[in-house]
């Protein structure tokens, strides 16, 4: 007697699917998909620029576009180039949406604004870089390179200073050793960081008051002023900053304006459901 082969169980047909779902060609065109917003998104426009960014033949990179024009992630206007389209504004806008932090943090950081004049940041950690959520724009005129999505380094910025304040010393030397060989790579225009000795000694009294400093390490002629957030478990989970240029935060003003920063994100924290303010280590 014949015996009928078993059919798939449900764990079996799962695999097969999830293999042909990850097939190379299939990740591949979506990475090609996604790195085409990215450079669109960074000012590259024109079908020459992204083949070559891209290291794809013309004919491919014809294909890939026309979808994403098609599926409106991008639009595509005559003699100009690519842009990046309206189906992106959507998912950025619902992105933010979706992020309770920004929602809970925008009314103190509005007062904050308002209160000192200058240009008020918000922002997360991700790995050994800070990821701006929101931006407000002071009213002196004065606009600095960072922008809402953009990532720096923790080690160098004021927002990402406070945000190391929740960590272990150990990984703030692995933070300060990534910036120290980002800036090397890249031969970004900006200060060298204070040696290791004297960070280290400057970042344990933050740790001890509570707030953080940045004195130009980021960008040119910027000081910044940052604090911690915390959650209801008594983790930093963002940082909130202020900035201007040196001339109109000299050292003092930035000690008068630390309270006030430190107060902004002490609210922050309550509205995110944090209680008193964690001991400091």
């Amino acid at each position: 007697m014949s015996r009928q082969p078993a059919k798939p169980g449900p764990l079996e047909i799962d695999d097969a699917e999830e293999a042909g779902r990850k097939s190379p060609s299939g990740v591949q065109t979506l990475l090609r998909g996604l790195t085409l917003l990215e450079l669109v998104g960074h000012g590259v426009h024109d079908v020459k620029g992204l083949s070559e960014r891209l290291g794809v033949p013309r004919s491919t990179l014809h294909r890939v576009l026309s979808n994403l024009v098609a599926e409106g992630y991008l639009h595509h206007v005559p003699y100009q180039g690519y842009t990046l389209g309206y189906k992106l504004i959507y998912l950025g806008t619902r992105a933010r949406e979706q992020r309770p932090l920004t929602q809970l943090a925008r009314p103190f950081l509005e007062k904050l604004a308002e209160f000192c004049g200058d240009t008020v940041h918000l922002g997360q950690g991700e790995g050994a870089q800070v990821l701006y959520l929101d931006k407000l724009s002071g009213g002196r005129g004065l606009e600095m390179r960072s922008r809402i999505g953009q990532r720096m380094p923790l080690a160098s910025t004021g927002v990402g200073r406070a945000l190391m304040l929740g960590m272990p010393e150990a990984r703030w030397r692995e933070l300060y050793d990534e910036a120290v060989a980002l800036k090397e790579r890249t031969g970004l225009d900006k200060p060298d960081l204070p040696p290791w000795p004297d960070y280290l000694a400057t970042m344990r009294d933050y740790r001890q008051r509570g707030w953080v400093m940045d004195f130009e390490e980021n960008e040119v002629g910027i000081h910044c002023v940052g604090a911690p957030i915390y959650d209801v478990n008594g983790e930093v989970i963002a940082a909130v900053s202020v900035a201007s240029a040196n001339f109109h935060m000299p050292e003092k003003r930035m000690l008068e304006l630390a309270p006030l920063v430190a107060a902004t994100a002490r609210s922050i924290s309550e509205a995110m459901g944090a209680g008193a303010e964690p001991e400091r280590r």
